[in-house]
């Protein structure tokens, strides 16, 4: 009973959520739907009436011996009719037009709401599968679910409206022919119900199926994956990779679809009994002289629209109950909890920093992983100093920037500004005075002027723009591009140029420059660069940010050399620590590092 119980407040709350979306997105468009739907509920019984008058007056007119019949009732009635058919069009029009643009609205808005809550959750989330299942079942039910649901509401209300007005109707000719009716629909009522409860397990069950299967689209139409999926003929493997997902998920879909139209079928033949059976009571009553012909015509048209309007009102019924399902999953997408406790009263970011950033005992472990990426951790890093991160791949130093920036927070210990756990300031706050040039850097495939302009959250001015592309070195590459500054990056758009990977750090780099933070950190940032390259940028470095913290994390011990300390990282832990000229006399492992890439040099 608690099960039930709890099952029908989730749908209602999920119906309740939907509304609100809709209603939200476009109140008026919302309203002008709900009188539209009334109208049109209505318009029927009225033609109904009318369709009795004319068949009376007819009868009447047939009836009488004198040949001159004047025809004057007969065609005021027809105007009548006329004009309700010309308003039943144009309503109907209107409201397909508000339906549709009231469509388009809602979408957009869900699109807003899903994009929001996208870079509202944890880093970690991206790297656990369970999630990106939430993700994809949100992404393929939210844009169109509440517009869906809208449409069922609008059909529910109007077949509920003229279904009343109908049964209205009928109730004054029998009260039998009510329960006959509600009776011969409701067997078809409980299969689609049934099968919206197993469309859904269905769908729910098979979401990470679907996921590959667009995984192995994306890869098909991608330029990320081209050059490869060329050269080593990964092409005719992938599309008969898809090929049998896609047909293992249609062919499980048709069988559902088959088995609820095999037992919507049923359920209308019983349908069918029912209402021919009210037929034969009506022509009954009818030869009887109990009822008038016009009456007859009256009925049956009645019994017609009303079994009608009542399987319309079931199959909306159902289309809603189901379309509640689907929204449940946008509900457990939205309701991802986010692990980055914000403060209820953040304290502001010291600026200036006076005794630097200190990482005190810090031990972290990714979500789901044995490993510690992170044990134990204690360094320090003084206002104006520049500080090298070197180790080898996994050894945990880009770790150490994510849980600066708080993309994650340590299983234990703290990092503090001037004394201060990052714990305690509000995220956006703490992130401004960071900037990050991670080694997979984003390409934004935009003007170079919007690709660097990003590095803040409010537009500069082009001189500002272009002077970070000079610390950069950004500007000599853009300078040669046709458009300049307002040319298109990339080939995805008309007119775009491509980069070479050197050419789009430069343009990453340009964006960090443009930030006015306190901390700058280079994860890798000349991977990309040839020799001379990376000795530029790293000379103008040291330059440019004289006076500010700057982390540097890099496999070349050769551009290290010059930070005014050195931390070696194995294995989650710092192992050695010192200047260049210091760790080189230690003979320990940067030592033997340094020795083993300088050979490839001499």
């Amino acid at each position: 009973m608690d099960t039930i119980q709890n099952r029908v407040q989730s749908l209602l709350s999920n119906f309740r959520q939907a509304l609100r979306f809709v209603w939200e997105s476009s109140p008026r468009w919302t309203l002008a739907n709900i009188a539209l739907l009334l109208i049109q509920g209505l318009l029927p019984l009225a033609t109904l009436y009318l369709i009795k008058l004319l068949v009376d007056e007819v009868s009447a007119g047939l009836a009488q011996s004198e040949l001159g019949v004047s025809l004057d009732g007969i065609v005021y009635l027809m105007m009548w009719m006329g004009g309700i058919a010309l308003l039943s069009a144009f309503c109907s029009t209107l409201a397909g037009l508000v339906t549709r643009g009231q469509a388009q609205i809602v979408t957009d808005h869900m699109h807003a709401i899903l994009h929001k809550k996208s870079v509202e959750v944890d880093l970690e989330y991206y790297e656990n599968s369970r999630y990106y299942d939430t993700l994809h079942r949100a992404q393929q039910e939210a844009p169109h679910r509440p517009t869906a649901i809208l449409n069922s509401l609008l059909q529910v209300g109007q077949n509920g409206v003229s279904l009343v007005a109908m049964a209205g109707l009928l109730w004054w000719f029998h009260w039998a022919v009510l329960p006959v009716l509600l009776l011969a629909a409701f067997p078809e009522l409980l299969v689609r119900l049934r099968f919206a409860n197993k469309f859904f397990a269905w769908q729910r069950g098979r979401t990470p199926f679907e996921r590959k299967a667009w995984y192995l689209n994306w890869m098909l139409t991608r330029d990320t994956h081209a050059k490869e999926v060329r050269l080593f003929d990964l092409g005719p493997r992938f599309r008969q990779w898809f090929s049998d997902i896609r047909r293992t998920l249609r062919l499980e879909r048709l069988d559902l679809e088959k088995r609820q139209a095999l037992a919507i079928l049923g359920a209308q033949a019983v349908a069918t009994l029912g209402v021919f059976g009210v037929y034969f009571f009506v022509a009954y009553r009818t030869v009887h002289g109990f009822l008038t012909l016009g009456d007859l015509v009256m009925y049956f048209q009645a019994i017609q629209r009303g079994a009608g309007f009542l399987q319309g009102f079931g199959t909306s019924l159902s289309r809603l109950y189901e379309s509640n399902l689907f929204l449940g999953n946008l509900e457990e997408f939205l309701h991802v909890k986010s692990r980055i406790v914000v403060p209820a009263i953040p304290r502001s970011v010291p600026r200036p920093l006076e005794t630097g950033l200190v990482f005190d005992h810090v031990t972290f472990r990714y979500p789901e992983e044995e490993r510690i990426a992170i044990n134990d951790m204690s360094f320090v890093v003084r206002p104006g100093e520049h500080v090298a991160l070197v180790g080898a791949n996994g050894a945990g130093k880009t770790t150490l920037v994510k849980l600066l920036c708080r993309l994650y927070d340590p299983k234990s210990g703290r990092i503090s500004l001037d004394g201060v756990d990052v714990r305690e300031f509000a995220v956006s706050d703490l992130r401004k005075e960071v900037s990050v040039i991670f080694q997979d850097f984003a390409k934004y495939f935009m003007t170079a002027r919007e690709n660097i302009g990003l590095g803040v959250t409010t537009p500069h001015d082009l001189a500002t723009v272009i002077a970070a592309a000079q610390q950069s070195g950004a500007d000599e590459v853009i300078s040669r591009l046709p458009q300049g500054y307002d040319s298109m990056l990339g080939k995805w758009f008309e007119g775009g140029k491509e980069l070479s990977i050197g050419e789009w750090q430069k343009v990453a780099l340009a964006r960090a420059f443009l930030r006015d933070s306190q901390i700058l950190i280079l994860d890798e940032p000349t991977s990309a660069m040839d020799a001379k390259a990376e000795a530029d940028l790293f000379e103008r470095f040291h330059e440019l940010t004289r006076g500010k913290m700057a982390i540097l994390i890099s496999h070349r011990l050769s551009t290290v050399k010059m930070a005014d300390r050195i931390y070696v990282i194995d294995q989650g832990r710092i192992v050695e620590c010192g200047t260049h000229e210091e760790l080189v006399l230690h003979k320990g492992t940067y030592a033997d590092l340094f020795e083993t890439q300088a050979q490839y040099y001499k």
